[in-house]
């Protein structure tokens, strides 16, 4: 644990010093390719940060928030767009919206506002969850297939909630909302680019969707240009997952990961393209109806392609492990003084 504390305190100042660098440097270099390369060194930097530590929960969430969420915002940042831009007003903003997964909100009001009974919901929910693995040899490969999905959304909507409720502490901003409750999600379209991670989406379309299509635009036509924009999207994000799960892992990658998002790469843009047809235009899914088909969707094949990475190296079961450890302890030091 000591080793771990210290690799902890170097990442940090690593990164604070990286993104110094960037703040003080790269803003005095003109947007484009030149500051582009001023910040690459320190995307390469922080692909290898996560890799020093054994706790999956730490380096896992430093290969989110480093290694792609810091490195994408960096390069939008060298071509003036993206959450960095404009410039923060000084340079403690500037490492917080560049390390941490964050983005001021624009329009504060512009978003849905659920109920706050629904956070605390899901947090009973996450703990009965992570009592459920210590029976794992009992359940059916059904119960198994939706635990995994469950376990990954919720953690990482309470982490982050957190992280934002601490951030919007410190800076007093309202900041972006990382998820909007994908389990209402009505098509693929809508989970993955309104209510999934949506940090990575809002990062992702100026990154990869749009150039992509404004650069087949005059080469095809619009269908196709959009198409291959979506796909390059995706693949990408399967690119990044991979990339991901070796880090983790540090096994080779299968492939399976990058499979499941070049699927859902294609059904996506099927379904955009189905949408613009007047058979669809008529004919309409139930709202109750579609959440339960794209969610059940996203399940079954995370169920084929994603989780078997994970299960292999019972990541899951260790982040399980680590999360009721860190109760234990929270429990042992805070409520019993």
């Amino acid at each position: 644990m000591e080793g771990e504390t210290k690799s902890f305190v170097i990442v940090c100042v690593s990164a604070i010093i990286s993104t110094s660098y960037c703040y003080y440097i790269s803003t005095r270099i003109k947007a484009g390719v030149f500051r582009l390369i001023s910040v690459l060194p320190v995307c390469a930097l922080f692909h290898i940060l996560p890799m020093f530590f054994s706790i999956l929960h730490i380096s896992c969430s430093l290969s989110v928030i480093l290694s792609w969420l810091a490195g994408f915002k960096l390069i939008l940042f060298s071509f003036d767009q993206g959450p960095l831009f404009p410039l923060p007003p000084n340079i403690f903003r500037f490492i917080c919206f560049t390390c941490l997964p964050i983005k001021a909100q624009q329009n504060p009001n512009s978003k849905t506002q659920f109920p706050k009974w629904v956070f605390p919901i899901k947090v009973a929910i996450f703990g009965v969850v992570l009592h459920m693995y210590d029976y794992k040899q009992y359940m059916s490969p059904v119960v198994l297939l939706a635990i995994y999905p469950l376990h990954i959304y919720l953690e990482l909507e309470i982490v982050l909630m957190l992280v934002k409720l601490l951030v919007f502490i410190i800076l007093g901003c309202d900041l972006e909302p990382q998820f909007n409750e994908p389990y209402l999600a009505t098509s693929l379209q809508d989970f993955w680019g309104r209510r999934w991670n949506l940090m990575v989406t809002q990062l992702l379309k100026p990154a990869i969707y749009i150039p992509v299509r404004r650069l087949c635009n005059g080469r095809m036509s619009s269908d196709h240009a959009r198409f291959l924009a979506v796909m390059a999207t995706f693949i990408v994000s399967g690119v990044a997952h991979e990339v991901f799960f070796f880090t983790l892992t540090f096994e080779m990658p299968t492939g399976e990961v990058a499979c499941f998002f070049v699927l859902h790469g294609v059904c996506t843009a099927a379904e955009i393209a189905a949408k613009r047809t007047e058979f669809v235009r008529r004919w309409r899914v139930s709202p109750t109806v579609s959440p339960l088909f794209t969610v059940g969707f996203v399940v079954m094949t995370s169920g084929w392609l994603l989780f078997p990475t994970a299960a292999r190296s019972n990541m899951l079961e260790r982040a399980a492990n680590e999360a009721l450890l860190s109760i234990d302890f929270f429990k042992r030091t805070f409520l019993y003084l």
